[in-house]
């Protein structure tokens, strides 16, 4: 490793593959990059985009966070806030799928940075980007099976008579034993070979996409009271923001719901050494789990909010689901027209297993890029991780996700604040990781960068400026207190969270890793 970033030789030059490549020309890219392979490679178009629609559910991610779309502006901010996020993120999207068709391995981003940066900042740049993608990762899994086990928590609420009915409300130890028992079923899962994974992340596509047209069509339309389209399109709510009075101000902290949800969109990347034609099917990956989830959680936001008619009710700790607004909302839709809130409920479970598919695609994707890291010797105990099984599944890596989300988790027994702090760097983390290979691309490498056969041209560069300038904008309004007087428990804690991994990845460069890591390294001879 001391001559600084080994891979083959002619790894820089991208050589184009002919139509119809069969695994042996993806596995001969692979190698130029200085990889052999280990991975099956069985994944197809849909089988990569499936895992990262699966990710980015927009059930999962915008159900979720209702609650924070109704509380600053409601329903203005929500239906024109998405789309404006929506297509600034696929610009993200864009400027990623051309760096992912150059470099089609399981590392993405980190092992982008660090080839784009050149032998001389190419190990810090991979460095930093490999620790932020990561442990953002992690902070998503976390996130998102803690948003199941407070799902369940809800239903059963509600299926034992609600809050203003004797319902059982289960505590914070019962959560977190949902949420062990909910990755402990997804490390089993994600140890399964990939052409079973397959077959459930394109389950999880059509259950995602179908569910969302069912809930947004059904619920209105069950719902005894609607709300006008007038109140749809116009209302802006300013009334539940706590000591907030700037529109404005209000606006762009809405706009946290829509940028939470679409996420994670780099598993694309991390499952291109599974995937045949990765260069290709790799980026469509990116950009149409992007534009589908755009599309269809418009819909879906839209469809929905047409069912809410008194927001400050929907908020409130005094209804039957405790505050869990959209819960409410399925819940009195049913209940007003039947006299039954099961439907309600039922419309809820449809919920809940689009957040354990979801939950599935995330350990999956978090696992290949552990799996990758430490090929590289990035993480203790690499040797461990990056071990490949009999069926070609990086078993200890998928483990290991599912051990480090649950204990990231923990943090919530002792201080929700402290539980919303860590969970904070899945977006702001996870979106600095993304910009980092960008930023290197429209700068250091502007004029070295050679593309794969996807690629934007002569728009590449204005295309990645936006991305970065959208990233900075996001880290900065996400950052700002979301409630005054400011006090301990409305203190915004995501500076404090990025911050402290920022010093910590620095720290362990400039002490430590620095002397003996140096960037991605071949494993062909090995």
């Amino acid at each position: 490793m001391e001559d600084g970033i080994r891979i083959s030789e002619d790894a820089g030059l991208y050589r184009p593959l002919t139509d119809g490549y069969t695994n042996a020309s993806d596995d001969s890219r692979l190698k130029q990059l200085g990889y052999r392979q280990e991975l099956s490679r069985s994944l197809s178009s849909i089988g990569n985009f499936a895992v990262t629609f699966t990710i980015i559910s927009v059930l999962t991610g915008l159900t979720t966070t209702f609650n924070t779309g109704l509380t600053y502006g409601g329903p203005l901010t929500m239906v024109y806030g998405w789309p404006i996020v929506g297509m600034l993120t696929l610009v993200v999207g864009l400027a990623m799928a051309e760096i992912c068709s150059a470099y089609p391995t399981s590392g993405g981003l980190y092992f982008w940075s660090a080839k784009l940066c050149g032998n001389e900042w190419g190990p810090f740049a991979s460095w930093l980007t490999g620790w932020f993608n990561i442990v953002g990762q992690w902070a998503v899994t976390t996130s998102i099976d803690f948003s199941l086990a407070q799902m369940i928590q809800v239903i059963i609420l509600l299926s034992t008579g609600g809050a203003n009915g004797g319902g059982y409300e289960a505590s914070k130890y019962v959560v977190i034993a949902f949420h062990g028992g909910i990755l402990l079923m997804h490390a089993i899962l994600n140890s399964l070979p990939i052409s079973v994974l397959s077959f459930f992340g394109q389950l999880a596509a059509a259950w995602n996409i179908v569910g969302v047209f069912v809930l947004m069509i059904l619920i209105p339309l069950v719902a005894t009271e609607r709300a006008s389209a007038k109140f749809v399109f116009t209302y802006f709510n300013t009334d539940s923001a706590e000591g907030i009075n700037s529109k404005a101000y209000i606006f762009v902290l809405g706009l946290l719901m829509s940028q939470y949800t679409l996420t994670g969109y780099d598993a694309s990347a991390h499952m291109t050494e599974e995937t045949k034609s990765a260069d290709v099917n790799g980026p469509r990956g990116i950009i149409s789990a992007i534009g589908i989830s755009v599309i269809v959680g418009w819909g879906y936001i839209i469809g929905i909010t047409f069912a809410v008619t008194d927001i400050s009710y929907l908020l409130s700790s005094t209804n039957d689901a405790g505050g869990y607004a959209i819960a409410e909302v399925f819940y009195q839709a049913f209940k007003s027209r039947y006299g039954s809130g099961v439907g309600g409920i039922i419309c809820l479970g449809v919920v809940a297993v689009a957040i354990f598919f979801c939950g599935m695609g995330s350990v999956t994707s978090n696992s290949r890029m552990a799996y990758a890291f430490s090929r590289d010797g990035a993480m203790p105990f690499s040797p461990l991780w990056h071990k490949v099984n009999s069926q070609e599944v990086p078993i200890n890596a998928v483990w290991l996700s599912a051990v480090i989300s649950f204990c990231m988790a923990l943090t919530s027994l002792g201080s929700l604040v402290a539980f919303q702090a860590m969970v904070s760097i899945a977006t702001i983390g996870l979106y600095i990781a993304y910009a980092l290979p960008i930023f290197f691309r429209v700068t250091l490498a502007r004029k070295s960068f050679i593309p794969g056969p996807f690629n934007l041209g002569r728009y590449g560069i204005l295309v990645g400026w936006v991305a970065v300038l959208w990233v900075i904008t996001i880290s900065v309004l996400f950052s700002l207190p979301v409630a005054y007087p400011i006090t301990t428990e409305t203190l915004n804690y995501t500076p404090v969270a990025v911050g402290g991994l920022l010093f910590l990845a620095v720290a362990s460069w400039i002490i430590s890793a620095r002397h003996w890591f140096k960037g991605p390294i071949t494993n062909i001879d090995t």
